[in-house]
């Protein structure tokens, strides 16, 4: 499932791919997870997704070799695969007989492929990082990713059965990949839901596609998310080039692919996610590192470190530790806050940004609230905020914003949008690309209407600077909260409250 997400980002238009998702994908991932409940190693559904990952990139590698091979052959050209023959897929994993089906007297099973796999396929894939003649290329990615996975399936006859499953896929039509990209994002949304780590695995595809199409970024501008996760925001900006210039030259799409997108991740799992997502996106060399960004003081950020567009949905509610607090001018022990005073500093002068955060940045009263805001707005003209009702994240209760500014001036006026429903989202309401429609017309001019309002710096309080959003279209709703708002909230703190006794004790 990893895989499903890697792919999951790819939004081709096909003809109601509702229909094409019921075919052979969907019974086979609940398959492999039946296999993999029985796994001892597999305990949850990042498990779940880590393992089936690995496998399904190897078969989707396999599939675009053979593409690249097939088409090296119409120009008479020579192609050089990328792994060495006994590390093929027709060779380890699903060798042929003259039918065309898996050879059982060749293919490995039982404790004669869990040895291959632990002891020769995965040491291979790894040594591709030291061997690659730089990190811009696929090569090297590979032997990233494999550096940071380690195979959990125990019992070589259950991994048989995943790869006899695997090998019936295919990935190499757009209708194939769509579907494969469809079940992926249920996937991470499943991920969401079950955790309350959610969020830094799935955002919303019709809020990235938005704050994507607000911002407009443009060939040749370098696009960076330092809290990259899964990589949504720089697949989707990826997909919004490629659909902007659909007539590039060898020189624009050499560009596109090594000098565009980048990315830091910290945790192992959405690294590789975010990775694999990328090179089975299209980017071979996806220019993601794994390092915690926050670790990175802010005094050492040069001009030749900047860049042109900032794409962004920090994780909130997270701790830091003293020593990472240092870093920054504005301390706080609040994730975001860091976050945001980093992409702050590492845009170029007249670069744009649109970052989610969560809504009580706007409000806070503590010192680090104030002296972050007071500095946004002086260093930086935030000229939109868009304001998310409570359940856009599902899975995670609290209330975000949407900060849209551009670096090198100051603020003179804000625009603000409140995304006002006639239903509460959840799981089964999720935000759709329809509710953020109004938005993305009026923000074109900064309209007013009955759910959108202009507000002056010189009417902002300058003790507080309190950025809240205040419609004077709307009516003061009733004090009075509904019980399901009030039990999210719970939950959101229950969650943060969790999150903190867990940091506390991977120190001890």
């Amino acid at each position: 499932m990893i895989l499903l997400l890697l792919i999951l980002n790819f939004s081709l238009i096909l003809p109601n791919p509702d229909i094409i998702r019921i075919t052979m994908f969907e019974p086979t991932f609940k398959n492999i997870d039946d296999i993999l409940w029985k796994e001892a190693g597999c305990q949850s559904e990042l498990d779940y997704v880590e393992q089936t990952s690995w496998i399904i990139f190897l078969k989707y590698l396999d599939d675009l070799e053979k593409d690249r091979r097939t088409k090296a052959e119409l120009t008479g050209k020579h192609y050089e695969e990328i792994l060495a023959k006994p590390y093929r897929w027709d060779a380890w994993a699903a060798p042929k007989n003259k039918e065309g089906k898996i050879d059982h007297h060749k293919a490995l099973t039982g404790d004669d492929l869990k040895d291959f796999v632990d002891d020769k396929l995965f040491p291979s894939l790894r040594k591709f990082k030291a061997d690659a003649e730089s990190a811009n290329t696929i090569e090297y990615r590979i032997g990233e990713i494999f550096s940071e996975l380690k195979n959990k399936v125990s019992s070589g006859y259950n991994l048989r059965e995943i790869i006899n499953l695997v090998d019936a896929l295919r990935f190499r039509t757009h209708a194939e990949k769509h579907e494969m990209s469809s079940l992926y994002e249920d996937k991470i949304k499943n991920m969401g839901n079950a955790g309350r780590n959610g969020g830094e695995y799935y955002t919303p595809r019709p809020l990235i596609q938005t704050i994507v199409g607000v911002v407009d970024p443009a060939l040749k501008q370098t696009i960076y998310d330092g809290a990259a996760g899964s990589a949504g925001f720089l697949c989707e900006a990826y997909t919004y080039l490629q659909h902007k210039y659909p007539r590039r030259s060898t020189a624009e799409e050499k560009v596109l692919q090594t000098k565009t997108f980048y990315g830091k991740e910290k945790k192992s799992l959405a690294y590789i996610i975010g990775t694999m997502n990328m090179i089975l996106h299209g980017v071979e060399a996806p220019n993601i590192i794994h390092t915690n960004t926050l670790s990175e003081n802010l005094q050492d950020i040069q001009d030749k470190d900047r860049y042109d567009i900032v794409l962004a949905n920090p994780p909130f509610g997270g701790k830091e530790r003293t020593e990472v607090q240092q870093n920054f001018p504005i301390r706080s022990s609040e994730t975001a806050y860091l976050f945001l005073q980093h992409f702050i500093k590492i845009l170029k002068a007249g670069g744009k940004a649109g970052i989610v955060i969560k809504n009580t940045f706007l409000s806070n009263t503590d010192n680090a609230s104030i002296s972050l805001r007071k500095h946004l707005l002086e260093t930086c003209n935030l000229h939109t905020i868009l304001d998310l009702p409570g359940g856009t994240f599902t899975g995670a209760g609290v209330k975000t914003v949407v900060l849209f500014f551009d670096k090198g001036s100051s603020t003179k006026k804000i625009w603000y949008y409140q995304l006002n429903l006639d239903r509460n989202l959840g799981k089964t309401n999720p935000l759709s690309e329809a509710d953020l429609a109004e938005f993305v017309q009026l923000q074109k001019t900064k309209a007013n209407s009955t759910n959108s309002w202009s507000v002056k710096l010189a009417d902002i309080n300058r003790d507080s600077y309190d950025l809240s959003p205040k419609n004077p279209n709307k009516k003061e709703a009733s004090a009075l909260r509904e019980p399901s708002e009030i039990l999210e909230e719970m939950r959101a703190l229950d969650g943060e409250t969790a999150d903190i006794l867990n940091s506390i004790m991977e120190r001890i």
